[in-house]
């Protein structure tokens, strides 16, 4: 690596680094106001509030992460380029191309930490900021677990076992309800090929249902459908769900197989999943925008101007990003096409920037 290059990248991530420190500075002191009414009425001790916050930092990084290297990749190439570093190294016959080359492979480098920092970190630190939140503040018991192959939740008097929960059409598939005695002893159990929430109630298909006697023999009774004994309401089950964008992508990929086999319709989480890639590779497309705004006018703007560029960049992207991803959830476009929208909107604006620049 020649000398130029790792002053390059010696300076652009030192700028990452400050402009990440500042967004995750910012996120955190939004959300403890947005959050501190919470923290009071519950009593949170300091030691709580501060392990919630620690373990919202992943899911901050996965946000802005595209945004903060577009921000720093404007400010490292805007001050070479107001120092006349630029302009030098043009003289020296180095073009713009290769001048920028080390930032934006680091920034490819960088997408791939980001699908894989949001695959493996990022999932773990929400659920660990989930159980902090619902168990450790809020004082709840933890009344189930969420696995890809099977839900575990304790009712009132009971304990359910759902192979498979569809949170967006409130259906159970392979349900098994367990009702237990004053001295924990099993009395009734039953279960049923789904279950539907229907006019408030949970309906069980193709049941069988199993009443052991104290001394005597079971009963197993079958029916075709039966409102199901649960009181919970869909709304129960989904606090133990994790919901698909704070899924990893091979997890949010597995519970997708699991309802195309239950013949349930997946295509707003195919919008998700889809978009999981696309966001984590924006960062090089963002990377591409910001190298050629920030050569564009020489000595022009300075950090300031770099920071308000970047930001007017990356929440564009974002509204184009979602309003994208929500057509294809609700079916208006193809979920594929829905996620990579925006990256192409924005590929073809960097691909016209680039045709005006000198290199």
């Amino acid at each position: 690596m020649k000398i130029i290059d790792r002053y390059i990248l010696r300076e652009f991530f030192l700028f990452l680094l400050m402009v990440m420190s500042l967004f995750i500075t910012l996120f955190i002191i939004i959300d403890f106001f947005e959050r501190l009414k919470m923290f009071l009425n519950n009593n949170a001790s300091t030691q709580q509030m501060a392990a919630f916050i620690f373990y919202q930092i992943p899911m901050i990084v996965s946000l802005t992460l595209p945004v903060a290297v577009l921000v720093a990749t404007l400010i490292t190439l805007s001050t070479l380029s107001r120092n006349s570093e630029i302009t030098a190294m043009k003289a020296n016959g180095i073009s713009l191309y290769r001048i920028s080359a080390p930032i934006f492979l680091s920034a490819v480098g960088i997408s791939f930490f980001l699908f894989f920092f949001s695959e493996w970190i990022t999932p773990l630190a929400n659920q660990k900021a989930d159980f902090i939140k619902y168990v450790g503040i809020k004082k709840e018991q933890p009344r189930g677990t969420f696995k890809q192959s099977q839900i575990w939740y304790r009712g009132t008097d009971s304990i359910y076992n759902f192979h498979l929960y569809d949170s967006k059409t409130g259906m159970i598939e392979g349900v098994s309800l367990y009702f237990m005695t004053d001295d924990f002893r099993p009395r009734l159990q039953i279960s049923a090929e789904k279950a539907l929430w229907e006019k408030n109630h949970w309906i069980g298909h193709n049941v069988q249902v199993i009443t052991l006697s104290p001394g005597g023999l079971p009963t197993i009774e079958k029916k075709g459908r039966m409102v199901l004994p649960v009181k919970e309401t869909p709304a129960d089950f989904e606090a133990v769900q994790t919901s698909p964008d704070k899924m990893g992508f091979f997890e949010l990929k597995n519970y997708i197989d699991k309802l195309v086999e239950a013949g349930a319709d997946v295509t707003a989480y195919l919008a998700d999943l889809h978009a999981k890639i696309a966001f984590a590779f924006v960062t090089v497309i963002l990377t591409a925008i910001g190298i050629i705004f920030s050569v564009h006018a020489e000595r022009s703007g300075g950090i300031a101007r770099s920071i308000g560029l970047g930001m007017i960049i990356g929440f564009s992207y974002w509204i184009v990003h979602a309003f994208a991803v929500s057509l294809g959830r609700a079916g208006t476009i193809p979920p594929a096409a829905a996620a990579w929208t925006a990256n192409g909107i924005f590929l073809i604006v960097a691909a016209s920037l680039s045709q005006r620049i000198r290199t």
